[in-house]
């Protein structure tokens, strides 16, 4: 066909396809807080996108699967603009700044990253995700804790002991705050880093 660009096409189809994704996943974290996890099925899902049961099956093979892939994508976020704090050179301002993108994402997608804990036992892929990310902030932390004089290893005095209990206290602290009127974000927060800095030895 004169003019036609396979290409072009393709990109097309593509660029159509992502928006149905994104559709997709934006509409499994709006009805997780209007029904929940339980509650919504996948005739939901695909309504609130605006595209069949069959057209979403399309894209993921069941409730399960949108629900990791929506998990996948706030994980990524919250890595995304938690790194680049976790890694500035001074380390109290590396911590104020991770815990400030901390309550953003949980102010953001607090629903998503409960429903992830809720369901990282269960559900493998959720659970590998939720494992990898922590570890990803275990690695960050200890890189803070060490650039502010505490000494490397795995210890229970020095960085990388210190970093696995603190962010497996941080994500149970936030957990728990997101039930409760969202001010208690700020005051697990300001808890949290206080914590940490005491770790670091940054409270003097």
């Amino acid at each position: 066909m004169p003019g036609h660009d396979p290409a072009r096409g393709r990109r097309a189809t593509e660029r159509k396809g992502d928006v149905r994704e994104r559709a997709i996943l934006d509409t499994c974290e709006s009805l997780l807080a209007d029904k929940g996890y339980d509650a919504m099925t996948v005739g939901d899902i695909a309504k609130g996108a605006g595209i069949t049961r069959g057209a979403l099956y399309f894209y993921f093979g069941s409730k399960q699967e949108v629900v990791t892939a929506l998990v996948a994508r706030t994980v990524a976020h919250l890595w995304a603009r938690s790194r680049v704090a976790a890694e500035a050179d001074e380390p109290r301002q590396a911590i104020e700044a991770a815990m400030q993108r901390t309550v953003e994402l949980w102010n953001a997608h607090g629903l998503v990253m409960r429903t992830a804990i809720d369901l990282s036992l269960t559900v493998p892929e959720i659970g590998e995700l939720w494992s990898h990310t922590a570890d990803l902030f275990i690695t960050a932390i200890t890189a803070v804790l060490e650039r502010a004089g505490v000494q490397a290893g795995n210890e229970p005095h020095q960085a990388s002991a210190m970093a696995r209990a603190l962010c497996w206290m941080i994500e149970r602290t936030f957990y728990h705050a997101s039930q409760e009127p969202r001010e208690k974000f700020h005051e697990a927060s300001a808890t949290c880093e206080h914590i940490w800095l005491t770790c670091a030895g940054l409270t003097a």
